[in-house]
């Protein structure tokens, strides 16, 4: 089985990101939430703008159209990298579906015709996760080694945070609609050949702002994939950085356990000190992971897929996109895959 590196964390594309993607020797690209219209868009005007069906007039973009996401994808080969995945439409697009309220049926609607459509642009993964919301860090300037910029969270620090509207439910009214959301979703990815992967909770708190939290523990991936909606289609974004906040052992049996399964669609790369209820975001090669044992373990266990850079830290002189931490990590995933596996060349397209 063979294990790659693809370039990930990019919300907006360019040229340059693009070379640089290619020449560290990544096989493709991971997009994170792109900024795309929610308009069909047809091709360039002289003035090289978008023109698009302009009787929708400035209604709220809700879902992602056929024609921009393979315009997206052939910009991506047309530089001979691959679309290796899709990371989260905008929560807008369906946070009704996560809180209950009143509209949660016709985004749920909207969500299967963005996954049709990511299928019928060629693209092979849609990534999605079920926090309302979002990523939670409470600190974004604390140091690192060499003095890089780096996050951190501290449970302590969020005990009275506020609840945001919509977030006062109950956990088994969490799960009611996840599996409401789940069992509709994943037969329309059957249908459209393409793989869900689902990310953790992150951080891996039961509860935070007010709003429950599934995705935090083993036995609640085990009951998304093998109980609510079992399917080769519906397989785990498997986080490392946030399956290590729950405790390091611990990620390590998720991974060996999801991956012997065939559960896993790609691993975010990534490293931490500590585990909740406090830790940091650490370079790869100094975090509580073993980076060397994780690529062992997914080599062992049949993974055949990609891993990508996930949260690094800030380095000095670093760009917006942190080329710099970026580049480090890459090489190092790349280094360790070729000590494990031997020398490969990304696959070009």
């Amino acid at each position: 089985m063979t294990i790659r590196v693809a370039a990930g964390s990019i919300r907006d594309i360019d040229s340059e990101t693009l070379q640089f993607a290619a020449q560290l020797g990544c096989s493709g690209v991971v997009l994170n939430t792109p900024p795309l219209t929610g308009r069909p868009s047809y091709g360039s005007n002289t003035l090289g703008g978008s023109y698009w069906d302009s009787s929708l007039g400035d209604e709220k973009p809700s879902k992602w159209t056929f024609l921009e996401l393979l315009h997206l994808r052939m910009r991506i080969e047309d530089a001979g990298l691959k679309l290796e995945a899709l990371e989260n439409v905008p929560l807008s697009f369906y946070r009704q579906a996560i809180i209950g309220g009143p509209d949660r049926e016709r985004q749920i609607d909207n969500y299967c015709e963005t996954i049709m459509n990511v299928g019928r642009a060629g693209i092979p993964i849609l990534g999605y996760h079920w926090m309302q919301n979002a990523v939670w860090r409470t600190s974004k300037t604390a140091t690192a080694r060499g003095g890089a910029t780096t996050s951190t969270f501290d449970q302590a620090l969020v005990a009275n945070a506020p609840a945001e509207e919509g977030t006062t439910y109950s956990e088994n009214e969490a799960w009611d609609r996840y599996a409401a959301f789940a069992e509709r979703v994943v037969p329309v990815a059957e249908e459209a050949g393409i793989v869900l992967a689902l990310h953790p909770d992150d951080p891996p708190v039961p509860v935070l702002a007010g709003a429950p939290r599934l995705f935090i523990n083993f036995e609640n991936f085990r009951r998304a994939v093998e109980d609510i909606a079992p399917s080769k289609n519906h397989k785990l974004n498997f986080c490392m950085g946030t399956w290590a906040e729950m405790g390091v052992e611990k990620m390590f049996e998720g991974m060996e356990y999801f991956s012997k399964a065939g559960n896993i669609a790609y691993v975010h790369f990534r490293n931490v000190r500590g585990e909740i209820p406090k830790f940091e975001e650490t370079f790869l090669d100094e975090g509580d992971v073993d980076c060397v044992r994780a690529i062992n373990l997914l080599s062992e266990t049949g993974f055949d897929g990609f891993l990508i850079d996930d949260h690094v830290p800030h380095m000095t002189g670093d760009a917006v996109y942190m080329h710099r931490s970026r580049a480090f990590a890459i090489g190092y995933m790349r280094g360790l895959i070729h000590a494990i596996q031997g020398k490969q060349q990304p696959e070009r397209h």
